[in-house]
């Protein structure tokens, strides 16, 4: 049976939506059986407030960038009707929940559950302790593209994360690609994602000293230290 769930990013006016701070850009790419499809949700949000010039730094997204563009309100349902009630996947994911929520409670809409995130920053800290495990880190490790990432931007970081995700569930993309119909629909041209398969990854002597030192500190009994 197939597995549907979805692998979204958000940018937004700040870090905090607590105090005050608003979703600017949704993107969502469906994944099936973890493998990214051709199915995919991207929009750009009029968050009703400025944008702070150190978030512009950030995303490159400007107050003027999202003049008639629709509000939270105005696209809260198709957003919900696209992740339906499957698994959501992201980096950071607390983060991404915690906008979209605070997003949701101003509509009325109901908050979604944290049973269904699915968080690639912790997958990565749990397979890679000792190593940098941001977005760049891990697509520098496994070898993605990251030259058209000069800033930060929803649909593009989901098209890399899928790749990321990929190889930290140790699967084998099909290989993601929109047409020019799709980048004429968010008015930005993406880089096609081609076929991809698992990478292996040689540890560092940093990380092979740490795991030297588990199996001799937490292991002493193990099939590792038995000599022959």
């Amino acid at each position: 049976m197939n597995q549907r769930s979805i692998l979204f990013d958000t940018e937004t006016t700040g870090v905090d939506p607590d105090k005050g701070d608003r979703i600017i850009e949704i993107a969502a790419i469906e994944l099936i059986n973890d493998l990214p499809t051709e199915n995919f949700y991207h929009v750009l949000v009029d968050p009703e407030r400025d944008i702070p010039i150190e978030a512009t730094r950030v995303h490159g997204i400007k107050i003027e960038d999202l003049k008639g563009k629709p509000k939270f309100k105005e696209i809260a349902d198709d957003f919900l009707e696209f992740i339906q009630d499957d698994p959501l996947v992201a980096h950071n994911a607390p983060f991404d929940f915690k906008f979209v929520n605070a997003e949701l409670s101003r509509v009325k809409r109901p908050a979604i559950s944290l049973d269904r995130m699915i968080d690639t920053l912790k997958l990565a800290r749990a397979k890679y302790p000792l190593s940098p495990n941001s977005l760049d880190a891990l697509c520098r490790r496994f070898s993605i593209d990251l030259s058209a990432r000069t800033t930060h931007n929803a649909l593009l970081d989901c098209q890399l994360l899928s790749e990321v995700y990929i190889q930290l569930t140790g699967g084998r993309q099909r290989g993601l690609g929109f047409s020019n119909e799709d980048s004429e629909k968010t008015g930005k041209v993406y880089k096609k994602i081609h076929d991809h398969t698992p990478i292996f990854v040689k540890p560092t002597q940093q990380e092979l000293e740490a795991h030297d030192k588990f199996i001799e500190e937490k292991m002493k009994n193990s099939l590792w230290n038995q000599k022959d």
